[in-house]
């Protein structure tokens, strides 16, 4: 990640008149063209252990309909501490796509999740709460 300030400085120098070419941020090159670029520069980033390229192979296999690959990438994401990728898998586990039905497992991820400050996942963490006859945790989730 980068900061406010340095995504600012980066736009500035985009639109003073040195450059009008969108570029990222971070590498300073312009933004792929093509979807296979797109794939092509999120597997780069893969295979340097990045979390959210790693969530994000996530989602694309879970689009596809490969649930087993969309779990592999999601579990390697979660390890390396991508909340995201902690919801998502609460999801696996709670349809049982690509993995086992596990209530057990699915809190775990909901917890995770919540605890990195997805609002959906403490939402979703609420109701399990309230159907497990939790109601007074349930109500906590909600304020």
């Amino acid at each position: 990640f980068i900061c406010d300030g340095c995504d600012y400085a980066n736009q500035i120098r985009e639109f003073d008149g040195r450059s009008l070419e969108d570029k990222c941020p971070f590498c300073r090159h312009s933004p792929p063209e093509s979807q296979e670029e797109v794939m092509k520069n999120i597997m780069k980033r893969v295979e340097a252990n990045d979390p959210i390229a790693m969530s994000q192979m996530g989602r694309e296999r879970y689009k596809e309909g490969d649930y087993k690959g969309a779990f592999e990438y999601d579990s390697k994401a979660a390890e390396l501490g991508d909340v995201g990728a902690h919801f998502n898998l609460s999801l696996l586990y709670r349809k049982g796509l690509g993995v086992e039905k596990d209530k057990k497992k699915r809190l775990h991820h909901l917890e995770a999740a919540a605890i990195g400050g997805d609002h959906v996942a403490r939402t979703h963490l609420a109701i399990a709460e309230w159907e497990n006859g939790r109601q007074e945790r349930a109500i906590k989730h909600w304020i």
